[in-house]
């Protein structure tokens, strides 16, 4: 068993906290923060302290500070400093006690004074296992520790933009836009809505890079296009180029891709084909786009919609002979090169170059591509009646063996003609099997038309004139939809 200096130290002790604690719940003391927190540790040193045997071979109680053994034959007694004065008493038994009296603010409680020439318990062994715990730490390797980080980087970036997309958001959703007077609102609402999907995009980009695995390069591509869209966000579209053209001299290993682009009037995503078009390298902007494969997409306004047999195509809405127009803004772009593609069906009996001479009415059974206004041809895409027999001469491609129609001349060799009859009959039907102007399925007669350079692309070059106009594309035809139409299924249109 233990000496009595243990037993008395031990009871000394106990008596002191339990005043202590009495004094801290009767409200009797009002002590500091750092009071209260080293009484907390004398109390857990206390409660924590244990007997063992020393080296020597002597039972003594001691306390752990630490890593340090303190004897507790070698703690002098507590000293409990009350109004600047010292009080200590003692019982019959021999025990020390506290005098009981009105304890003021000013109460400190101080710990023991501990000698320096205790004896000292020779710290254990380290573990064996530290080495291999180093070991395991040392296991991330930089890559990965790069890796990590950036992925961090993104995750914050990630959550701060969803906040400023929830705002954004909100904030549209309240946004009327009505006007009669002015069309502030309008666009202020049209500009929140247009900020929010921005914000959207820039939160699924982020996703996407943080769902897959992509090099340093590759993630550093996408932070820079995801800063020009902030860019403009911010109305800084001074940062951004104008054209593709302008895109691929600033940057040539740009892959072909949707960019932002700045307009006259603001901003503007779109296409840049960064490959070689009509001979001519990258750097073409995309004015025009249809393909009616796409389920999701429409017929452009001004256009109906056939889809017999699962085939979509747009074609003229009015009964009577006309063309049905649609027009492309250029958006402020300065080109000298005009490259694109038409496809289209055969209804019933068209009929190419029959009657009108004038660009601007229907001279054609087929598509006319023209640019600015007066308008200037730049190819026109002709339906002929038969591509196998030589029933009508007249309704035949200029371009079959054996037609006798002729050319406008403000069209010249600027111009494709086909027809998806086969038959040496004519069907009120459209004719899906052969879709137009691609260059394929020629029948005998008309082969020559599928032997011309460029087709399906056609391709108007006007050296160093340049020009800013928007195109437009007519679907037209001499007689009513009930008897003859050309609608489109496909049509791409870029300007260099």
């Amino acid at each position: 068993s233990a000496p009595d200096t243990s037993s008395k130290a031990s009871q000394i002790e106990s008596l002191l906290l339990k005043q202590f604690l009495e004094n801290i719940l009767t409200g009797k003391i009002s002590t500091g923060a750092s009071q209260i927190a080293q009484s907390a540790v004398l109390l857990a040193e206390v409660l924590y302290s244990r007997v063992v045997a020393d080296s020597h071979g002597r039972s003594s109680p001691f306390i752990e500070f630490g890593s340090r053994h303190v004897w507790l034959n070698e703690i002098k007694p507590f000293e409990i400093k009350m109004n600047n004065q010292y009080h200590k008493t003692q019982d019959s038994d021999g025990y020390l006690s506290i005098d009981a009296g009105k304890q003021e603010n000013e109460n400190v409680y101080e710990l023991p004074e501990i000698s320096n020439k205790g004896h000292q318990q020779p710290l254990p062994p380290p573990p064996k296992n530290i080495k291999n715990a180093k070991q395991r730490q040392s296991s991330w390797s930089k890559p990965l520790l790069f890796d990590t980080v950036l992925l961090c980087l993104i995750l914050i970036l990630l959550i701060i933009i969803l906040g400023i997309v929830t705002v954004v958001y909100a904030t549209g959703n309240n946004v009327e836009c009505i006007n009669p007077a002015t069309d502030a609102s309008s666009n202020e609402c049209e500009f929140t809505r247009d900020s929010a999907q921005k914000l959207i995009n820039i939160v699924n980009t982020l996703s996407n890079l943080q769902d897959t695995s992509t090099s340093t390069a590759g993630v550093v591509d996408d932070i820079l296009l995801i800063a020009q869209e902030l860019l403009v966000l911010h109305n800084e579209s001074t940062a951004l180029p104008t054209s593709c053209k302008q895109l691929h001299e600033q940057q040539p290993s740009s892959p072909s891709g949707y960019y932002i682009l700045a307009g006259p009037t603001g901003t503007y995503s779109t296409y840049c084909n960064m490959g070689t078009l009509c001979g001519s390298g990258g750097g073409w902007t995309r004015l025009a786009y249809l393909d009616m494969t796409d389920a999701t997409q429409n017929c452009p306004s001004g256009l109906r919609l056939y889809q017999p047999g699962g085939v979509r195509a747009c074609g003229r809405t009015n009964s009577s002979g006309v063309c049905a127009s649609v027009q492309f803004p250029s958006n402020g772009i300065s080109y000298s090169q005009i490259c694109g593609r038409v496809t289209g069906y055969q209804f019933y009996t068209t009929d190419a170059f029959q009657r009108s001479s004038n660009l601007n009415s229907y001279y054609v059974d087929g598509v006319s591509i023209t640019r600015g206004s007066p308008r200037q041809h730049v190819w026109t895409l002709a339906n002929g009646f038969m591509d196998t027999y030589n029933i009508s001469p007249h309704s035949m491609c200029p371009c079959s063996t054996g037609s006798s129609q002729t050319v406008p001349s403000f069209v010249g060799n600027h111009y494709f003609c086909e027809s998806g009859n086969h038959a040496s009959n004519w069907a009120n039907i459209l004719y899906t099997s052969d879709p137009l102007w691609d260059g394929q399925g020629c029948g005998s007669l008309e082969s020559p038309c599928c032997n011309v350079p460029g087709i399906p692309w056609f391709h108007r070059d006007y050296g160093n004139t340049t020009t800013a106009d928007y195109i437009e594309l007519r679907v037209c035809g001499n007689e009513g939809t009930s008897n003859e139409d050309s609608p489109v299924g496909f049509y791409e249109i870029y300007v260099k």
